[in-house]
């Protein structure tokens, strides 16, 4: 781990955070949103695939990923733009999660939820290279489904997770405070150093 020792929400009262941007970490942290566009099959399907694709076995409480999805397409959130190649946001995870499920029966004879770790990734490597039934995936491109919209979704939810931005040593919204030091290698004097 680059920053062992670094927390940043040990700036939680320090002039780095203010009441609008405390107001926001605190909804992130505690406010995770229900199931309203998943059913609850595809809810778990697609927590299995995220337990695969952003693995989190040393957290005692994972960074809930698949909730920030649900509620973003629950309010028909996105980029503002879709590939040519694909239907519309809601539609395209729908179909893309449908057909990594169909991809599993077809070739182990079950859902992917019932698939050993192992068999999980390497389906989920074939879709990746886009070795998959064409059949199956007349709605949405498969490499494009996983690595376009799913695992890019997951990692950024991941990533705007305050306990992700300690790991990776950022030191949060850039409001109020603001960054001074923007130079390779320079950082300002409460941003976390790496170990060495």
């Amino acid at each position: 781990m680059l920053y062992p020792h670094y927390d940043v929400l040990g700036k939680w009262d320090t002039p780095s955070f203010d009441d609008k941007t405390r107001g926001v970490l605190a909804a992130r942290l505690h406010v995770i949103p229900e199931r309203r566009f998943f059913t609850q099959h595809e809810w778990t399907l697609l927590d299995s695939i995220v337990a695969r694709v952003m693995p989190q076995p040393e957290r005692a409480q994972p960074i809930p990923i698949v909730p920030w999805i649900d509620d973003m397409l629950s309010s028909n959130r996105g980029e503002g733009f879709r590939n040519d190649n694909m239907p519309p946001m809601r539609d395209a995870w729908r179909a893309g999660l449908a057909a990594i499920d169909l991809e599993s029966h077809r070739r182990h004879g079950c859902g992917f939820v019932e698939l050993d770790a192992a068999s999980c990734d390497t389906l989920l490597r074939a879709i990746e290279r886009n070795q998959v039934d064409a059949a199956i995936w007349t709605t949405v491109p498969a490499r494009g489904f996983f690595i376009d919209i799913l695992v890019k979704t997951a990692a950024g939810i991941y990533y705007s997770h305050p306990a992700a931005w300690s790991e990776i040593g950022f030191g949060g919204p850039a409001s109020p405070r603001g960054y001074v030091r923007l130079g390779f290698d320079e950082r300002d004097a409460w941003e976390a150093k790496e170990a060495r």
